[in-house]
């Protein structure tokens, strides 16, 4: 494996460091997201040179990347634990380079699959890593910012990828789609070299104990010329122990444990990792993402030209969202974002459903054109409304609602099933255009509205906590978790895990605490 890094950065030049490259691999799973649409479903360069498949043809070669991506975050389940977070983006980096030379150099539909599955291995190598990594490097203060930023980047490589499509789109011959596959391997080689000098997370080195290499991480973290000897190094590094040492005190981890309920809810836990994920993708985002061209243009009823177009300009207006959350995560939260961008989410695809019922794309009057417009507008402000919410939230939640001892299998399982997920909406949206057309609208804009109560109902406030605090998550047990009767959802204060640590240890040396030390440390709880 590879080596610790040695960057001789320290502070917040070392979170800018981490957070780049952070940042990197979600911008290549951007493009990776959208370098498709372009090419695939036109009579064009690509469709000539692999025989014009239809449309089911297209849904495999453009979902069988997500099958890829799936088996990436399962091998990561099994293998995170062992090999490190840092580890394993670096062998994405790398398994998504060996994969786009197989994609550029494809003559053949079985060659294209082939290449689609080893670079969807790749993403998900980065995929079910990168949000743990930046999540365990990052303070509470601004981890759901320097997370959100992940977001941003990754429509980022949306947008690069649309307008290199259309751009190339005007030239002849095979380098209209070789080069903008090709061009995926510029940002992971990008990844990998910004990787290399980065250190692994202090959790995985203390799990694994290498606890002096992890205080020289922590000390560099803090910047200011921390060293190992310093007390907020000290303090941080204890915290850890102890968080370790409570998760680890029934043993060695057995994958039972994801199966178990009681006050640390492990189950709970996993089910939240998965359902977000499951959320995020039946809201209908890469019905447009992996599509949005060929939405304009079979359900529309507008040119090759225009459709790609309002693609590139849909994956701005994209952009303009994802960077809302930058100021509004660490700030209202993620239970209050998530039930708005839902709510707008349902109002959008239920307003361009109901506009669509009215277009004929056989045969458009100018009335009809003028609803077109207003559908093409509510997809414009769909984008809008996902950036806020359901773009970023999902990938990193579940790094926050996961102990220590769980986390890396919890990213995991949740990255496996966003890519099953995304499999699925995207082998079926072809065929749903095709065959029920606007109505695709109506099927997401249900699902969009059913995550409003869910969210409300289940999903923790993780805003301001530490992870430490994050064993306390699900404490007050009950079918919610405690959520539905704790106030916004916040079932663990911030600090309160440090408190009940204190707490748990005064109990086994007898010592009494007072109602004024809880008050103190900001944690109700009744006398």
């Amino acid at each position: 494996m590879f080596t610790q890094g040695t960057s001789k950065l320290s502070g917040r030049w070392l979170n800018w460091a981490i957070t780049a490259a952070s940042c990197q691999g979600f911008l290549l799973l951007g493009y990776d997201q959208g370098v498709m649409s372009g090419i695939i479903g036109a009579d064009n360069q690509f469709g000539r040179d692999f025989n014009s498949p239809d449309a089911n043809l297209q849904g495999l070669i453009v979902s069988i990347y997500d099958i890829g991506c799936a088996v990436g975050s399962l091998i990561s389940l099994f293998v995170a634990e062992y090999a490190g977070h840092k580890n394993m983006i670096m062998m994405g980096a790398l398994t998504m380079i060996v994969g786009t030379a197989i994609l550029a150099s494809s003559t053949t539909v079985a060659q294209l699959l082939v290449g689609r599955i080893v670079t969807g291995i790749g993403n998900g190598f980065n995929s079910s890593n990168i949000p743990a990594y930046q999540s365990e490097h990052s303070g509470a203060r601004n981890r759901g910012r320097l997370l959100s930023g992940q977001g941003v980047t990754t429509i980022v490589g949306l947008c690069i990828a649309y307008w290199m499509d259309f751009g190339l789109s005007f030239v002849d011959g095979p380098v209209q789609w070789r080069l903008p596959i090709a061009f995926q391997a510029f940002f992971a080689i990008s990844l990998f070299l910004q990787m290399l000098p980065l250190p692994e997370t202090p959790r995985f080195l203390v799990e694994k104990g290498r606890v002096e290499e992890a205080s020289d991480v922590l000390a560099k973290l803090q910047g200011g010329g921390a060293t190992r000897e310093s007390p907020e190094v000290i303090i941080l590094l204890q915290q850890i122990e102890e968080s370790i040492e409570r998760e680890t005190k029934n043993g060695p981890f057995r994958y039972s444990e994801l199966f178990r309920g009681g006050q640390t809810g492990n189950f709970r836990r996993i089910v939240l990792c998965c359902a977000v994920n499951i959320m995020q993708q039946f809201t209908g985002s890469n019905f447009i993402n992996y599509y949005a061209p060929n939405v304009y243009q079979q359900t529309m009823g507008l040119g090759r030209t225009m459709s790609l177009i309002l693609g590139g300009c849909t994956s701005l207006t994209y952009l303009l969202g994802s960077l809302i959350p930058l100021w509004t995560v660490d700030r209202f939260g993620r239970r209050a974002l998530l039930m708005f961008s839902a709510t707008g989410l349902c109002a959008c695809f239920s307003l361009a459903a109901i506009l669509l019922s009215t277009v004929s794309t056989t045969d458009p009057n100018p009335y009809d054109k003028s609803r077109a417009a207003g559908a093409t507008a509510m997809v414009f402000l769909f984008q809008i409304f996902l950036g806020i919410g359901w773009l970023p939230i999902p990938w990193f939640y579940p790094s926050e609602v996961t102990t220590t001892r769980i986390r890396s299998k919890g990213q995991a399982i949740g990255s496996f099933v966003n890519w099953m997920c995304v499999f699925c909406v995207v082998q079926i949206t072809p065929t749903a255009i095709e065959n029920i057309a606007w109505r695709t609208f109506i099927i997401f804009a249900a699902f969009c509205g059913l995550w409003v109560p869910i969210v409300y109902c289940f999903f923790p406030e993780t805003m301001g906590l530490e992870l430490e605090d994050i064993d306390y998550l699900f404490k007050a047990g009950g079918i919610t978790g405690g959520v539905v009767k704790a106030k916004g959802g916040k079932t663990v204060q911030p600090g309160q895990g440090k408190w009940e640590r204190e707490q748990e240890a005064r109990e086994k040396a007898g010592d009494a605490v007072l109602p004024s030390e809880i008050k103190e440390n900001g944690v109700e709880v009744k006398e």
